[in-house]
């Protein structure tokens, strides 16, 4: 099989590594269980309803409640594991900008911004799916001096 994976730039020690694309099998079984997990915790701090959480992850409030109850033993989609990493993501940088109290709020609060129409981001994610998702987490990025 054919590795499509675009090297990213050399981390600390020289190494390149390739790019996360979730695309094989393998990769998705071994890091469902710590999305999960991940998934799980993040929908409590950011006190995510049932639907927002499914909505967010891309799956049906019934998968969302098997999900959170730890009943669900499927391996997540190259699409759901890109959910999960660009939320991880937001909620990580977040806490590397604010304090954990702001951090855990501010996907709460209202966003006048153009990427949140007055939203919340929360909202503007849920609605806009995985290219919003991705936007955020650039946003949060670039408050940080990140990007």
């Amino acid at each position: 099989m054919e590795n499509h994976t675009k090297p990213q730039p050399a981390g600390s020690f020289g190494e390149s590594r390739p790019l996360q694309t979730f695309a094989e099998e393998a990769e998705r079984q071994r890091l469902t269980p710590a999305a999960l997990e991940g998934i799980r915790n993040l929908a409590a701090v950011w006190k995510l309803n049932a639907e927002e959480a499914a909505t967010l992850l891309g799956v049906s409030t019934t998968t969302w409640d098997r999900i959170r109850r730890k009943e669900w033993r499927q391996t997540l989609s190259q699409d759901q594991l890109t959910r999960v990493s660009a939320l991880v993501g937001v909620f990580k940088g977040l806490h590397l900008l604010f304090a954990d109290d702001m951090a855990d709020r501010w996907p709460r609060l209202r966003n006048s911004g153009p990427l949140f129409a007055n939203r919340d981001p929360i909202e503007a994610m849920t609605r806009g799916g995985i290219p919003v998702m991705l936007e955020v987490r650039r946003y949060v990025d670039a408050m940080r001096g990140g990007l």
